[in-house]
């Protein structure tokens, strides 16, 4: 999630952390925030049905998210939450939705946004957002393109290139890479290869494989501050939850 003092947060995706933020969120506040969707795999979108401020009058979540092949978004969205596998539907929600398909640019609540096309399987974007000086890059899902791969995109470099913050798809080690090589992501190392040929500022390797444990992680910590520091990178951080960062603009800009 992203929050500036003076506009309505910009949320990540719509995963499991949704319910947690949700229990923070202040009864006597109404609930307004744009969603921006990187795709609809169920792990960035099942935290929706059990976001309870969205649950209240008033209250006002706009999403943006990818192009879907065969229906639109909102249609798509709404499959999911609907019987049979989930009881409650968007319209019984107290609160009001917009869907929106995600275009190359667009400016939400000062924020300005740009997409690209990410590979991964089905429609699924990455987003640069920007706001008085600060940048930040999301790309969560991001297949590798091989074993031991150090190439990037021109557009993934374009989105990156220069952030404050690059919040990264980090799954895998090698060994767990080569066995699951079309799964739709990537290892740490090839995360801090996006990070370095974009010329970041700082990275966040997250999406951590489910099989990692704290100690596993505290490990990668340790190995990519090296390779981090090496590539002239301020800070490499191996994100967990409730994790918050401050960003202040870059000096050379």
């Amino acid at each position: 999630m992203v929050e500036c003092d003076d506009a309505d947060p910009v949320v990540l995706d719509l995963g499991t952390g949704l319910r947690l933020w949700g229990l923070d969120w202040p009864v006597d506040r109404v609930f307004s925030a744009t969603a921006l969707v990187s795709h609809l795999h169920w792990d960035h979108i099942q935290g929706l049905p059990f976001f309870e401020p969205v649950n209240r009058p008033g209250a006002a979540l706009n999403v943006f998210g990818p192009t879907q092949v065969d229906r639109s978004l909102a249609e798509a969205i709404n499959g999911f939450m609907s019987p049979p596998y989930f009881p409650v539907t968007i319209a019984a929600f107290a609160g009001t939705f917009t869907f929106t398909e995600a275009p190359d640019r667009f400016t939400v609540d000062g924020y300005d946004v740009r997409t690209i096309p990410v590979p991964h399987p089905g429609p699924t974007v990455g987003y640069r957002i920007e706001r008085d000086g600060v940048s930040i890059a999301y790309l969560p899902d991001h297949q590798q393109p091989g074993c031991g791969s150090t190439f990037v995109s021109d557009e993934v470099r374009s989105l990156c290139e220069g952030v404050d913050l690059l919040i990264h798809d980090a799954q895998y080690n090698d060994a767990e890479f080569a066995r699951k090589s079309d799964w739709g992501h990537c290892t740490y190392d090839y995360a801090m290869e996006v990070a370095r040929q974009s010329g970041v500022r700082r990275v966040a390797l997250f999406h951590h494989d489910p099989s990692h444990d704290d100690d596993q992680l505290d490990e990668i910590a340790q190995m990519m501050a090296k390779v981090g520091a090496a590539a002239g990178l301020e800070e490499v951080i191996v994100a967990s939850e409730r994790l918050q960062i401050s960003l202040a603009p870059s000096r050379t800009r």
